[in-house]
């Protein structure tokens, strides 16, 4: 949807969480849609184009997964998958199927508004006179177009690994990329078994872009899934 308020579809058949998720995006002032199942969230979702989908696993006439697969066939609104599963194997199909966030259920009021205002924010921070730059807190700017990175004014050298590495998360601000979303964008998809090379190039990233690389600020790991840069 265009123009107004960004609106979000709520799709979850318990009618007490609808509204603990509902009420406070409303008094956010985001527009909300509701669905209390896998149909009418798929019928709303071609019909409204919402700005962004909160989407429960646990649905009685499909699995969130269709869902999701079916939304993704037309649309790449941002997808938030909520659930009650807290392992990391549910969390890693919803992303892999095409959510673009996963939050276990309980999740408070908060939690919930940053996902949402993260999502609905998907795409790299830009500057408008300077475009394809991408300026992370102030401290770290990364040139797309030119393959350079800048950390706190010092010219940052990375091997193409490295950058590949960057560039895929740039690309997912603020979102969860599974690592085998990322395995197959650094080393391509031959290669989605080599999680202890990925993980190596992360902490060679760290080293080299945050201060403190062992309690790191933008790179962010999501235990068991994946990685997530955060722009701020």
């Amino acid at each position: 949807m265009t123009g107004g308020a960004p609106v979000v579809l709520v799709v979850e058949a318990d009618a007490d969480m609808r509204r603990l998720v509902s009420v406070p995006l409303a008094a956010w002032g985001y527009g909300v849609l509701e669905a209390s199942n896998a149909a009418q969230g798929i019928e709303l979702a071609s019909r409204h184009r919402p700005d962004i989908v909160v989407l429960a696993l646990g649905l009685p006439d499909a699995s969130g997964s269709e869902v999701i697969r079916r939304i993704r066939r037309s649309s790449e609104v941002p997808i938030i998958a909520i659930s009650t599963a807290w392992d990391e194997d549910t969390k890693v199909k919803a992303l892999d199927d095409g959510a673009t966030d996963y939050l276990p259920k309980p999740f408070d009021t908060t939690e919930l508004i940053s996902r949402v205002r993260s999502a609905l924010g998907k795409g790299p921070p830009t500057d408008e006179a300077a475009p394809g730059i991408v300026d992370l807190g102030g401290e770290i700017q990364i040139d797309l177009p030119a393959r350079s990175v800048t950390a706190r004014g010092r010219l940052v050298h990375l091997t193409p690994f490295e950058f590949k590495l960057l560039a895929a998360l740039v690309e997912n601000v603020g979102s969860i990329v599974t690592y085998k979303n990322l395995l197959t964008s650094v080393f391509g998809s031959a290669h989605t078994q080599q999680v202890q090379s990925l993980r190596v190039h992360m902490t060679q990233l760290r080293q080299k872009l945050e201060r403190q690389p062992a309690r790191p600020k933008y790179l962010l790991t999501e235990t068991g899934v994946g990685y997530r840069l955060r722009a701020r």
